[in-house]
């Protein structure tokens, strides 16, 4: 009999700068979101994220992130923890409206081996009041409890030595509410929705790299991209910072453009520069997350469709995760933005409807990062994915980005 292994995807967890500290990891079986609905069928679930765990190793421990895992009640107990590295891991304890002593002496056991405890969807009542001092955070669904009580709960919690976390942040609106309100951590997707896309004209820190892009493009002269290189020093220095990192994976370093060109081709230059275009937005004040995770991915969508393409059709797949957060980046519509690159109709397609050979590669990257999980076994089955194969380029992506330093 074949042992069953679940989908992982991920959400980031943020600090007040916008940095991520850490990824709550996702669980999906083929049939139910494990993060999301404990309840049917729970030893199966059990069995299956021991499993998926188990077969991992220590891989899924991305730099020195935290893990915050989701655990119900009665998976306390079970060998599932065994498997965990407790400094590295935060249990995320969901479906609990009450404490009990069995549960709080627990809570203080896990406590003493390291492990750190949150309570999700945290709902503060008599009942649920105990399990405050065996927390390191307290989750508060800001959908659910609605954003006028936030501040009042918030203000008890901070009698308390634990960390603040909402969570189903949207927009950038509910965003700074919880920011003012004094919340420490915050989780969900407002970071990565483009709001008001207003932008006219594309930033200049952009718009240098832009023009080197598109100069590879059309095969220029490298005596031409060099001086166009030379006029901004930052860039130069990033673009060999990135080159030379362990991410990369070269056996000698690269001194200067020119033995770059020489080493790598224009080609795989090429999407050294949308790195560099991505993460440019550090200087423009985009938020330190966003950026990491359009890197991401560049990175994941390159991996997801490494069993069925090669070649260029690879730089390509990590072109189009790489662009698919420009609008918000550049705050600027999408097909506006690809009017002023030169890019293969085939990567347009995939940024502008996720249609064509790259789509629904970029489709099974942004799936991974929702909460639901929902799309991500169809995607699989159509891509021909299997939860091993998933797993492995997920963790292999965000180990990566952590290499860059990005």
């Amino acid at each position: 009999m074949t042992q069953e292994h679940a989908f992982i995807g991920r959400q980031p967890i943020l600090n007040r700068q916008q940095q991520i500290i850490g990824y709550e990891l996702l669980f999906r079986l083929n049939k139910d979101a494990v993060s999301a609905d404990f309840s049917s069928d729970m030893q199966a679930g059990t069995n299956v994220l021991v499993n998926t765990i188990s077969n991992m190793g220590t891989d899924w421990l991305v730099g020195d992130k935290i893990a915050f895992i989701n655990v119900a009640e009665s998976m306390l107990e079970s060998n599932f923890l065994e498997l965990l590295q407790p400094q590295r891991v935060v249990l995320e304890i969901v479906e609990t409206t009450q404490s009990s002593p069995e549960l709080l002496n627990r809570l203080s056991d896990l406590r003493s081996q390291g492990f750190g405890v949150a309570l999700d969807d945290f709902i503060l009542t008599p009942q649920t009041a105990s399990m405050i001092e065996f927390a390191n955070y307290v989750k508060l669904d800001i959908q659910q409890l609605g954003m006028a009580q936030i501040p009042t709960i918030s203000k008890e919690l901070r009698k308390h030595p634990l960390l603040q976390v909402a969570e189903k942040v949207e927009t950038k609106e509910e965003f700074k509410q919880c920011l003012d309100i004094g919340m420490d951590c915050f989780q969900g997707y407002y970071f990565a929705h483009p709001v008001t896309l207003s932008a006219k004209v594309i930033n200049p820190g952009y718009a240098n790299i832009l023009n080197l892009l598109n100069m590879l493009r059309n095969n220029a002269e490298i005596r031409d991209i060099e001086n166009a290189l030379k006029r901004d020093v930052a860039l130069s220095f990033k673009l060999l910072r990135y080159i030379n990192s362990a991410g990369f994976g070269l056996s000698c370093e690269i001194q200067s453009f020119r033995h770059a060109v020489t080493i790598l081709g224009y080609q795989k230059l090429y999407r050294w520069l949308t790195l560099l275009l991505v993460t440019a937005g550090a200087e423009t004040g985009s938020p330190p997350a966003l950026l990491k995770t359009a890197v991401t991915r560049g990175r994941l969508v390159e991996l997801l469709g490494a069993h069925l393409l090669d070649g260029q059709d690879k730089d390509n797949l990590f072109i189009v995760g790489m662009f698919s957060l420009l609008d918000v980046l550049l705050d600027m519509q999408m097909d506006t933005i690809l009017e002023t690159l030169i890019l293969p109709e085939t990567v347009s397609d995939a940024l502008l409807s996720r249609t064509g050979i790259y789509g629904p590669f970029l489709e099974l990257a942004e799936a991974c990062e929702d909460a639901e999980m929902a799309e991500v076994p169809r995607l699989c089955e159509q891509l021909q994915i299997t939860p091993e194969m998933l797993n492995r380029a997920h963790v292999q992506a965000l180990n990566w980005v952590e290499e860059l330093g990005v």
